[in-house]
């Protein structure tokens, strides 16, 4: 059941992308399309978080914590709109995804064996061969100026969404080793799962690009803004939902996998749609090396053995 709902899962992400994509074609910007999604996503972690669960407890300190977050989130955000004004759509995505393989390496760095981070050569392979892959596919689109801004703006969603994904498994530590995780925090138990952390990230993303919009765009947001940004926000809330019961009901051997199938099944799904609705020059090989390299750098090669 666990793979089964983290593929619905990734099928709803990879419509949230392309609809981002619509809202440029429709004459709007990522910018309005990105305010109304955050906004819509910041109501639907309301209601998975505090609401199903019935746990309402605030903590100022996760609060402070989720702020960061907001932070961080809302420039990894902004940087991946940028990207797709500039360049190819199906790579953009590609190239977010495959930085899911660099959080482990810098908690690895951070924390070590003790929290439970361990990297085999097995990763690093991995690792490598995402490197190469992207490498490739990116030094094949076409030169000019509108290139070298993609790279810019690529590069910096990248190293974003991986500071992103390491803040998140920090977060995490304080509920598996409350009071030890060092790096100058600790939390009790309580207020390492308090339930408004994610919509506390959501919700300074969404101020975060509310005013990036006022100040850049100075406009009511267009039709096709709205329209888009509500249907993406429904489908990114809905694919988080699927993503978390996924966890919630995998088995072990399920909980291996589904994290790399995640990010591999949206590569594919968007450079499915990149290249059948926007005639984009998918190089395949490419792609496929970084999905090589995703699934051997980031499966969980001793619970499949065992």
């Amino acid at each position: 059941m666990g793979i089964q709902l983290i593929l619905i899962a990734a099928l709803f992400i990879a419509l949230s992308n392309y609809c981002m994509r619509r809202s440029i074609d429709s004459g709007g910007t990522t910018k309005g399309f990105l305010m109304i999604q955050l906004f819509i996503v910041f109501l639907v972690a309301i209601f998975l978080n505090p609401v199903r669960s019935g746990d309402y407890h605030w903590s100022p300190c996760m609060a402070w914590f989720g702020i960061a977050g907001g932070i961080v989130l809302a420039l990894m955000m902004a940087s991946l709109g940028r990207s797709l004004e500039t360049g190819p759509a199906g790579l953009t995505f590609a190239a977010l995804n495959a930085s899911t393989v660099m959080p482990s390496i810098l908690m690895v760095l951070l924390f070590g064996a003790s929290f439970g981070y361990h990297y085999t050569w097995w990763n690093g392979i991995g690792s490598m061969l995402v490197v190469a892959g992207l490498f490739w596919a990116g030094g094949q689109t076409s030169k000019s100026e509108r290139k070298s801004n993609w790279i810019v703006f690529v590069t910096a969603a990248f190293f974003l969404h991986v500071l992103f994904l390491v803040f998140l498994s920090w977060r995490a530590l304080f509920i598996n080793f409350p009071g030890e995780n060092g790096l100058f925090l600790s939390f009790d138990m309580d207020d390492a799962k308090c339930q408004w952390f994610m919509p506390m990230v959501f919700c300074v993303a969404f101020l975060f690009q509310t005013v990036v919009y006022a100040i850049n765009e100075k406009r009511i947001p267009k039709k096709g803004e709205v329209f888009y940004g509500l249907l993406g926000g429904i489908a990114n809330g809905v694919g988080t939902f699927f993503m978390i019961r996924a966890t919630e009901v995998s088995t072990s051997f399920e909980h291996a996998v589904i994290y790399p199938l995640f990010a591999v099944t949206i590569i594919i799904l968007c450079n499915i749609w990149g290249q059948w609705l926007y005639k984009e020059k998918v190089n395949w090989k490419a792609n496929s090396l970084c999905v090589l390299g995703i699934l051997i750098a980031t499966l969980d090669w001793k619970t499949l053995i065992s």
